[in-house]
């Protein structure tokens, strides 16, 4: 199990960039898969993007391509969501996952953090 807190979230304008930060604590860490999820209002929560526990591989939403990146720093402990050019319909609360590489679900989820884009 590892225990997430994110950090970064904020209000800005369209076009604007923010990062977002996942500190990640425990000792299995470095065999986690992590993903950004992010959660609109009246809307489903939706996975933005994930990096594998080498970092080997990541992958982003359509929706986010060429303008979100998602990198991670193990040795930290740190795993980062780079939004760049946002719009209004990125406002969201992001969420912060990890599970166990190899499996499917995401089990340990930090507390959110508030994204707002205004137009």
């Amino acid at each position: 199990q590892v225990q997430l807190i994110e950090s970064g979230g904020g209000l800005v304008q369209t076009g604007d960039s923010l990062r977002l930060s996942c500190a990640a604590s425990g000792r299995t860490f470095s065999t986690y898969d992590v993903a950004w999820f992010r959660r609109a209002p009246g809307k489903e929560r939706e996975i933005v993007a994930l990096v594998t526990w080498r970092a080997s591989f990541t992958q982003v939403a359509d929706s986010v391509r060429g303008r979100f990146t998602i990198s991670r720093d193990t040795a930290n402990r740190m795993v980062y969501l780079e939004m760049n050019s946002l719009k209004p319909e990125d406002t969201a609360v992001y969420y912060c996952a990890a599970k166990k590489s190899g499996t499917y679900v995401y089990d340990d989820w930090g507390k959110g953090t508030q994204v707002t884009v205004s137009s």
